[in-house]
């Protein structure tokens, strides 16, 4: 029997992957170095990009199940708490991209993805497995376990996130660049959030060096709460539960109505964001990245989940296009992606300079500008994302 192409990481890209990879015919052991498969976060927003991926999957209609259709995607204000741009994403906006656009809880996406796997012949899912190195051939490769044992595979696949230790090996740029933007999260059942601000939207406040966004989740029984604040945090910080006197200290000089949303969550815990430049190169012989280890990225286009779901469907597309052939069909996914998923990096970096967080003149720029579109301006200017699949070539990136 050939031996699996092996995937190092089991969330959201490796999981993906692995489901791609079977829907070409293609067998494959998951390693994820966490005890259990899970995901640790909230909220997701999910373009039509994502449902493309979905439904080629072969997971359209439990996704759809579990996801929660808001009408709009809607900018504010924070200084003074006035509307500066809504984008419907009702039937129009359907009709234009082919699919929603939606929201959904992290880990119930996870779910759905790791239950395909498990319910799939093709697909092995290891736990306890952390791959920190790899060695190879010209006929295969062998990943390195932390505790020394040696899997075979036919190729390896590191979707193993924002630290990945693929990425050491294969472009060994460092430690991600820390941006200085923390990140502070909650998520509080329905009827805690005031109802004036129960709105079925994915919600923007925007204020000098500091953002609150929320958003409904999980069948409406509860509301995701995610607010950033540029404070030029120097070091790399995930998941670490704070108080909420620290969380409002970013906001003392934003409107009443938004800082008031932090008073609603609960149990908050911190993230520094940190993203990397974009890469030239993702690929060594047998081995490619994937996801967050090929190309990290700030939050500010709710992108990252997405882009790696197009990775895995990219990855899937050339496998069965080159017979398996890893030499011609690595080069081959990562041409289709490296442009693409460049833009998306570089723009969500421009996104929190001059659309979440400016000030003064700059803001009132901003306003201007972006009250002045109409609805099919935006859909025009988010045609190269929305309505991509993450199929074509790199000129997708510049359409």
């Amino acid at each position: 029997m050939t031996a699996p192409i092996v995937i190092a990481g089991g969330g959201i890209g490796g999981l993906t992957a692995a489901l791609g990879l079977a829907q070409k015919g293609y067998r494959s052991l998951v390693l994820e170095k966490a005890p259990e498969l899970g995901e640790i976060g909230a909220g997701i927003q999910l373009g039509p990009n994502a449902f493309h991926a979905f439904d080629w999957l072969g997971v359209g209609d439990a996704a759809r199940k579990m996801a929660v259709y808001i009408d709009s995607l809607r900018l504010m204000d924070a200084m003074d708490a006035t509307e500066i741009v809504q984008i419907p994403l009702g039937n129009d906006f359907r009709k234009r991209f082919g699919n929603p656009y939606a929201v959904v809880h992290r880990g119930d996406l996870h779910g759905v993805f790791l239950k395909a796997c498990r319910d799939h012949e093709l697909i092995e899912l290891r736990t306890d497995a952390e791959v920190v190195d790899y060695d190879q051939d010209g006929s295969s490769v062998s990943a390195i376990l932390a505790n020394g044992e040696r899997i075979a595979g036919s190729m390896l696949i590191g979707a193993d996130g924002l630290w990945s230790n693929i990425r050491k090996r294969v472009i060994g740029d460092g430690a991600p660049r820390v941006s200085g933007h923390t990140t502070y999260r909650s998520v509080i059942p329905v009827e805690q959030m005031p109802e004036d601000l129960r709105w079925n939207a994915a919600t923007l406040w925007a204020g000098p060096k500091c953002h609150i966004v929320h958003y409904p989740l999980s069948g409406w029984k509860l509301f995701n709460l995610v607010v950033t604040y540029h404070n030029d945090a120097p070091e790399p910080v995930a998941g670490k539960p704070v108080e909420k006197d620290e969380v409002r200290r970013g906001f003392e000089h934003i409107a009443d109505l938004p800082r008031s949303i932090i008073d609603m969550g609960e149990n908050w815990k911190l993230w520094v964001l940190c993203d990397r430049e974009p890469a030239a190169n993702w690929i060594d012989g047998r081995v490619a990245l994937l996801g967050d280890a090929a190309h990290p990225m700030l939050q500010y286009m709710a992108q990252g989940a997405c882009m790696a779901m197009e990775d895995s469907v990219a990855l899937a597309h050339e496998m069965a296009a080159h017979d398996g052939d890893a030499g011609r069909a690595l080069p081959a996914y990562q041409e289709r992606r490296r442009l693409r998923t460049a833009r998306v990096q570089l723009q969500s970096r421009f996104l929190g300079d001059h659309v979440y967080h400016p000030a003064g003149a700059h803001a009132e720029l901003r306003n201007a500008y972006m009250r002045a579109r109409t609805a099919d301006d935006w859909y025009d200017a988010i045609q190269w994302i929305y309505g991509g699949t993450g199929l074509k070539d790199g000129a997708e990136a510049i359409g």
